[in-house]
């Protein structure tokens, strides 16, 4: 097994979608193989706008051939294994190129730096993630779920020890992980505001009230990436998750026709009559995710 870099854009013309499949020609077929059962992680070039550098970390679970297109393969995701960083790692920093792999005898750059898919050792993985999840007192448990862990005292900053200690599985699996990073990007991508009834609300303490809910839920292999995820109030998440609630794949907000009092309920949703996405387009609710949640909980 190997750990590997995987190369992946917003406008890419492969059929990629990060969370569940990357798309790669026949000859990153080797690679990628070697990545079998280990961690890969994403990396955005340079070139693209607003870059997000090496963004996310997932799991290989298998290689197949693609059978919609001859010559291609598909690497499937592990489900339940990818996770967008919280902190996006630049490509290069203050103390220079983060991933040292790419660099030639000289200590230049070399041509290493263009393949879409490439090895990556085990320290320059360690480097990106240590940047990737450096923690705040956003990302940390909340005072309650710390106390039922067994916390003590302030948690330290992400880090690893010795080789032989690690074990990124148990950090990477760790719902309480997850929840807390899927909840920082999600507010993130949606300015902390409720994408149906428009509303920012901040309580005393400066936290935010808005929840970040799935849309597939983590119970129906929903992957914790961001366009699996929509900004709501408590009320409104309430109704989402019971389908009461729906979206388009335009992004209209669906009244299902259960609802008891509907006219009550329209009132919540902002004038537009359709969802506030977030700014960044790969943010977005994916067309993939609404389908299932309107086939599966919406109440028609």
């Amino acid at each position: 097994m190997a750990f590997g870099i995987f190369i992946h854009r917003t406008d890419s013309i492969y059929d990629d979608s990060p969370a569940e499949r990357y798309q790669f020609p026949s000859q990153y077929l080797g690679r990628v193989r070697a990545c079998l059962g280990d961690w890969i992680v994403y990396y955005e070039p340079r070139k693209v706008m607003d870059t997000r550098g090496y963004f996310a970390i997932a799991k290989v679970q298998d290689v197949i051939s693609d059978p919609m297109a001859p010559g291609m393969y598909i690497a499937l995701i592990e489900p339940g294994s990818y996770l967008d960083f919280p902190n996006p790692v630049p490509f290069s920093d203050a103390d220079g190129v983060i991933e040292r792999g790419v660099l030639n005898d000289a200590g230049r750059i070399s041509g290493r730096a263009q393949s879409a898919v490439r090895q990556i050792s085990a320290a320059d993985l360690d480097r990106i993630l240590e940047r990737g999840f450096e923690m705040d007192s956003e990302m940390l448990p909340r005072t309650d779920l710390r106390d039922q862990m067994g916390f003590e005292d302030e948690p330290t900053p992400f880090q690893y020890g010795d080789e032989e200690e690690r074990d990124r599985g148990k950090y990477f699996d760790s719902r309480i992980v997850r929840d807390r990073v899927f909840r920082r990007l999600v507010l993130r991508a949606y300015d902390s505001r409720c994408a149906i009834t428009g509303l920012k609300l901040i309580n005393g303490g400066g936290r935010a009230e808005v929840e970040a809910a799935h849309i597939r839920p983590v119970e129906a292999n929903g992957p914790d990436i961001v366009n699996n995820g929509v900004a709501l109030s408590g009320t409104v998440h309430w109704m989402f998750d019971r389908g009461l609630i729906g979206i388009a794949d335009d992004l209209q907000i669906l009244v299902s026709r259960q609802v008891n009092d509907p006219s009550s309920v329209r009132t919540l949703i902002n004038k537009s009559g359709y969802l506030l996405p977030p700014h960044r387009t790969a943010d977005r609710p994916h067309p993939r995710f609404l389908g299932w949640h309107r086939d599966n909980c919406f109440k028609h």
